[in-house]
């Protein structure tokens, strides 16, 4: 066999995003864009992110129940974890705070019986770790849910020593119209509810754009900002260890760089 020599020896190949830092496994809500592709952008190359998805008939407290309580959540999370995944995250934020912090940990150890081996997170798991990772005390909140989801948000962050001093929401019903929110309006949202006493501000809704917008508020509000994307995908790499989110999303990331 005839070796090359030169340029030709080394072919150059492209980036194929194989993940040779870590894999995530999500469980997201099949009419939702969001989420999935806000970690696509928070991922360093070499972080891939592995979507399975789970119908949510619609952004109310009924509709969460159906899909909470449908044989689909358990086939979802099997379906991802027969990957070899690191880390299992059920990318839901009102759907794991709706019935409270003891809820949400049940959702855990359920998920954790499905699929043994992967660590395993949820949107509001994720979301309080964060707050508690940038030391926040009282919170201002900014939600597009309907008048019943966010006050239950409002009592899962203040249940979890998180007091909301201010908040604000959209009242949006349909999971496409969640997504369709500009970034410019939630960049104002998130402004008309800060608080001088708040120590954070807490972005809520896994399928409402947000991770684009921290950054630029972090500077404007001068205190931390932390989406339930942006603190899911961080959870998923803090419990891992891995080293995996690229910067530009916040403060929040510091000790969660890629290299």
């Amino acid at each position: 066999m005839t070796r090359l020599s030169g340029a030709e020896a080394e072919p150059s190949f492209a980036y194929d995003g194989y993940a040779t830092l870590g894999r995530i496994g999500l469980i997201y809500i099949a009419s939702s864009v969001v989420m999935d592709a806000e970690m696509a952008a928070m991922a360093a190359p070499g972080l891939a992110v592995h979507t399975t998805r789970l119908r949510l008939p619609k952004v109310t407290l009924e509709g969460i129940d159906a899909m909470m309580t449908a044989p689909e959540l358990e086939q979802s999370a099997r379906l991802v974890g027969s990957a070899p995944i690191d880390v299992l995250c059920f990318g839901g934020t009102s759907a794991s705070f709706v019935y409270g912090t003891a809820y949400d940990k049940a959702l855990i150890a359920r998920m954790e019986g499905w699929v043994p081996g992967p660590k395993v997170t949820t949107a509001s798991t994720a979301s309080l770790a964060a707050l508690a990772a940038v030391k926040a005390g009282p919170v201002a909140l900014a939600t597009p849910y309907v008048d019943a989801i966010h006050q239950r948000a409002i009592n899962f962050l203040g249940s979890n020593g998180h007091p909301v001093l201010a908040h604000g929401n959209l009242g949006i019903d349909e999971d496409h119209a969640l997504a369709e929110v500009p970034l410019e309006k939630v960049y104002d949202l998130v402004c008309s509810v800060d608080h001088p006493d708040a120590t954070a501000i807490f972005i809520s809704c896994t399928n409402f754009r947000s991770v684009g917008v921290i950054a630029a508020l972090e500077t404007a509000l001068g205190k931390p900002v932390i989406s339930a994307v942006q603190a899911s995908f961080w959870h998923c790499l803090e419990i891992t260890g891995i080293h995996g989110a690229r910067p530009g999303y916040g403060r929040l990331f510091d000790n969660r760089l890629a290299p």
